[in-house]
């Protein structure tokens, strides 16, 4: 499992779209599994639940992105979290497709960060 934290300057529903574009254009295996919005009073709240198939580790890797604005200073707190990736039952070591995913909407947000 790999998790990354960061703040960027968009909202939290531009953010999903950034992370989407960078993770399902020109991929032949990400696909989102699921999108949840929720927004009030101005504030709104993003889960994204993407996945891949990663070829090194013959498995797909998930990629949960949870963004927020709820702090109220004009930022959307992101957390990114990569797992799945590993191979069989009691394998949890994955080859780093975990953070190779999680790295990627890292870098797809890199030009928003604060």
């Amino acid at each position: 499992m790999e998790t990354r934290d960061l703040f960027v300057s968009v909202r939290p529903s531009r953010a999903a779209d950034v992370v989407i574009d960078a993770l399902t254009v020109g991929s032949v295996s990400g696909r989102i599994v699921d999108q949840y919005t929720r927004s009030a009073d101005g504030r709104e709240m993003v889960v994204l639940i993407m996945e891949k198939y990663f070829m090194r580790t013959s498995n797909r890797a998930t990629l949960t992105m949870i963004a927020d604005n709820f702090d109220g200073e004009g930022r959307t707190k992101v957390r990114l979290t990569g797992s799945g990736g590993g191979n069989g039952a009691f394998m949890k070591f994955d080859w780093g497709a975990a953070a190779s995913f999680s790295g990627k909407a890292e870098e797809a947000l890199e030009q928003y960060q604060v």
